[in-house]
């Protein structure tokens, strides 16, 4: 080995070699298989550092798995069909879908995709994951369609699925229905309204609160709590709404809150989640004022085309030339929006395809138990959610790009009718129905939710044909990995629609990771202008600086993409290369595979490694990357580096078969022990100085059981650096010869070593404790206790202790003529060596040198 270590040519050279050699394919032995969900990210944009952040982790649990011997499936998939394609593509080329045909759109998105699909495998081939690359799917590819459909097939024989016209939560900004798991909470500033109502009766009024007098032309009904005794005398009156005239029934329900407003409150046709139940459970009439796009309806009268932003201003203005308007005061409010796009969302009424979730809650909470999750506290988050679902899941979407629904409909009945199994994948705009009278039917036009298709990626790399599973060995999979972000989403989906399918939960263990957050542990986002892409980071650094970075923080927390922890990571590339090459110029290939009895320092060196094998090896099992990481730099650099290596440079000055074997077996369980944390530099010195084959390939090292006193190990080496730091506190040079040190410890079996490494004549070791006397060094007040009852004295007091003019006995302190009492100060002690030479204390080992 020669020469700086050069991370961009090491890096790309090793890139292209792993690929066209194989390294990380899947052999297919049937045996020993450990499987990988990887998720596919959605094609919506470039690739963020929570792509690369997950699949850092996941890759060094496949590399740390593949040399333990387990042929591992790691495949890679492409989310390419759904609204966030759609969008992506209407962003880039700045287009409508809806100014399309269907077909002609669907082309451009795939072209779209295509390109920053490319981009996908680039970056990740770049960050050297260990993914099979023969084992890629498209979520919108024929076979994937086929297995997507025939879900849905087999879900409804099973009748779990169901089409039903009726209020589906909407997103006006995408023109589709949407699921429950696709919205999320957002803060935005509004107004309450406070709005008079006439009572029909003649017999006053009342007064409604509320942020979105939009829809009061949609007003079905008033409603008041049957506790409410303030407001108990209007129920089965009617009231009059303001603009519009329609009277509507006052009604008494426990789903009002009272602490809300006036405890009078409006529903309408649809606001909210209590709007539809009380829509529902009391059979008001469907008046529907917003249209798909976001629009008012006709039922709006002169308002009719106006956004519901547009509208609300207008009628405000409106209620308020009426007297209607009694108050608008500001608020921040939380909203719920569509996770693609923030809009905010409505409730339509359409025909919607849905998958029953909610008959079998506590099913999918146990089956969520059988699986190890890493860490456990994300399994709350799995458990919050499930008890939290208020709404089945609907599957339907109105789009363009997706799978299609297997489903034609009769003109005149609307019975449905599907496709036969045997035909999948099949097209309803473009395929012909199973019938003797086609023309009698039409197509179903809405595509499948694209986590409708993503929920099956177990399903769909074991090949699943809806009666078995044709490849067993990789179903249930070993592990998902995902962020803790799409628990509700990707991880939820996935656990119904294969329990469903197989009785069994999809995988053993679930890995959840965090966010990757700018250096002021903010989340990235764009609106904040601290976004850093992954190709960013390795312009900058090697790549593998940015995996040891990723190690940093303990699976399922958040990591802060820091400036210096990425130089962290290259200092420690830089140490590997020059230990590594101090190794080899010290010894002989293959001196590690030498018979050669051990002297004690090695064996000590060997049995450590050991020690550190097992641990970091548990850490593995376990997803503790951090732990194995940091226990395996700390061994490297300081008792590998700074102690073993120092002392064989001097041992290896002359012939030392003992030394060059341990040397060597250590320092190739290092290469091993951080090959998946940072795989292109330890390629590379592998193949300079062990084997041809691919450190990647090579067996997880595991301990050699040599029998040894490791703690007396240990004393000797700080004895070593104890007598390293006399040298240097002394200006004496590390090869200076010292007549005698003795040690106070026990460190039998290494005086050999450490008289060679330090230069010491004689060396003796005493069972004895060194001569120390115990001296007080410090008496500092207690000002609290002190102060109150000294005040003006304390100064003179300070300053007798400072010159040591005091006495101190029996725990009572007399200075400067006062007499304080054990709770006013604090005695500081120190030991000091009384005996001959020169005395330096450590943690566990004394030495003195004359």
């Amino acid at each position: 080995m020669e020469g700086n270590y050069n991370p961009d040519q090491v890096e790309s050279k090793w890139t292209e070699k792993w690929q066209q050699k194989g390294v990380y394919e899947y052999r297919e032995r049937g045996d020993q298989v450990f499987s990988i969900d990887t998720p596919p990210p959605t094609v919506s944009g470039s690739l963020h550092f929570g792509h690369t952040y997950g699949n850092t982790l996941a890759d060094f649990k496949a590399r740390f798995e593949r040399m333990r011997d387990q042929d591992v499936f790691y495949p890679f998939g492409y989310d390419n069909n759904g609204i966030a394609s759609e969008r992506l593509t209407e962003r880039e080329l700045d287009v409508r879908h809806q100014d399309y045909e269907r077909f002609e759109f669907q082309k451009m998105v795939r072209e779209v995709c295509e390109k920053y699909e490319a981009e996908f495998e680039e970056i990740m081939k770049e960050f050297a994951f260990s993914m099979d690359w023969n084992n890629t799917y498209k979520t919108i590819q024929p076979e994937v369609q086929r297995i997507s459909q025939l879900s849905f097939l087999e879900l409804y024989e099973k009748g779990r699925e169901y089409r039903e016209k009726a209020p589906a939560i909407w997103c006006p900004d995408c023109e589709t229905a949407i699921s429950q798991v696709e919205t999320e909470d957002m803060e935005k500033n509004s107004h309450f309204n406070d709005i008079e109502f006439d009572l029909a009766s003649g017999n006053g009024t009342i007064t409604i609160a509320t942020t979105r007098p939009e829809l009061i032309p949609a007003c079905v009904a008033i409603f008041v709590h049957p506790e409410d005794e303030a407001n108990e005398n209007l129920v089965g009156e009617k009231a009059v709404v303001p603009l519009f005239g329609q009277e509507v029934p006052i009604l008494e329900d426990e789903r009002v809150d009272m602490e809300t407003g006036t405890g009078i409150v409006m529903c309408c046709t649809f606001g909210d989640q209590n709007d539809i139940e009380w829509y529902q459970a009391h059979d008001l009439d469907l008046k529907l004022a917003i249209d798909r796009d976001g629009t008012m309806t006709d039922e709006a009268g002169e308002y009719e085309g106006l956004t519901t932003h547009e509208a609300r201003e207008k009628i405000v203005e409106d209620l308020e030339i009426e007297n209607k308007l009694l108050d608008r005061r500001g608020i921040t409010h939380t909203v719920k929006v569509h996770e693609r796009c923030d809009h905010e969302i409505e409730f339509m009424v359409a025909e919607q395809w849905y998958i029953k979730v909610l008959d079998k809650k506590e099913i999918y909470l146990d089956a969520g138990k059988d699986m190890n999750w890493y860490p456990e506290k994300m399994f709350t988050r799995y458990k919050n959610w499930i008890e939290g679902l208020e709404w089945d899941w609907c599957i339907s979407r109105q789009r363009d790009s997706g799978i299609p629904f297997p489903v034609w409909y009769h003109k005149e009945t609307g019975e449905p009718v599907f496709a036969n199994k045997e035909d999948l994948p099949v097209d309803p705009m473009e395929d012909e129905p199973p019938v003797d009278n086609p023309e009698d039917y039409e197509p179903e036009t809405d595509v499948f939710d694209t986590w409708a298709t993503s929920s099956l990626t177990p399903l769909i790399n074991a090949d699943w044909n809806g009666k078995e599973i044709k490849r067993p060995e990789l179903y249930p999979m070993n592990l998902r990995y995902q962020g803790h972000d799409i628990i509700s989403f990707w991880l939820f989906h996935t656990l119904v629609k294969c329990y469903e399918h197989t009785g069994e939960v999809p995988f053993k263990d679930v890995m959840i990771h965090g966010h990757v957050l700018d250096e002021n542990r903010e989340k990235m986002s764009k609106s904040r202008g601290n976004v850093t892409s992954p190709k960013e980071v390795i312009d900058e650094y090697p790549v593998d600086a940015a995996r040891y970075w990723c190690a940093g923080a303990k699976v399922g927390d958040d990591l802060a993409l820091k400036e210096k922890d990425l130089i962290g990571g290259e200092k420690l590339l830089r140490k590997l290369w020059n230990a590594s090459k101090l190794v080899d110029s010290l010894t002989e290939k293959k001196a590690d595979e030498k018979d050669v009895k051990l002297e004690s320092v090695d064996k000590w060196m060997v049995a450590k490694t050991d020690e550190v094998v097992k641990q970091v090896t548990e850490n593995f099992k376990a997803y503790e990357f951090s732990k194995a990481r940091d226990t395996l730099r700390s061994f490297f650099w300081n008792t590998f580096c700074d102690d073993y290596l120092e002392i064989c440079k001097q041992r290896l000055e002359d012939e030392n078969p003992s030394a060059e074997k341990a040397l060597r077996q250590t320092h190739k369980k290092i290469l091993q022990m951080f090959a998946p944390f940072t795989p292109h530099i330890t390629e590379e010195i592998w193949r300079e100085m062990y084997l041809s084959s691919s450190v990647h390939r090579s067996n997880w090292p595991k301990p050699q059981k040599v029998k040894t006193d490791l703690k007396k190990g240990e004393n000797a080496m700080e004895t070593i650096s104890l007598i390293r730091k006399y040298k240097t506190d002394e200006r004496k040079a590390l090869n200076t010869e010292l007549e005698e040190v003795e040690v106070f410890g026990k460190i039998e079996g290494f005086e050999k070593a450490i008289k060679e490494v330090m230069h010491v004549k004689e060396l003796e070791i005493s069972d004895k404790s060194p001569e120390l006397e115990t001296k007080i060094k410090e008496i500092k007040l207690n000002y609290g206790q002190a102060g109150p009852e000294y005040g003006e004295n304390v100064p003179e007091i300070e300053e007798a202790l400072e010159q040591n003019d005091y006495q101190f006995e029996s725990g009572h302190l007399e200075v400067a003529g006062h007499l304080l009492k054990p709770e006013m100060f604090k005695v500081i002690d120190e030991k000091v060596y009384t005996g001959e030479g020169t005395f330096v204390e450590g943690e566990s080992i004394s030495i003195v040198v004359r």
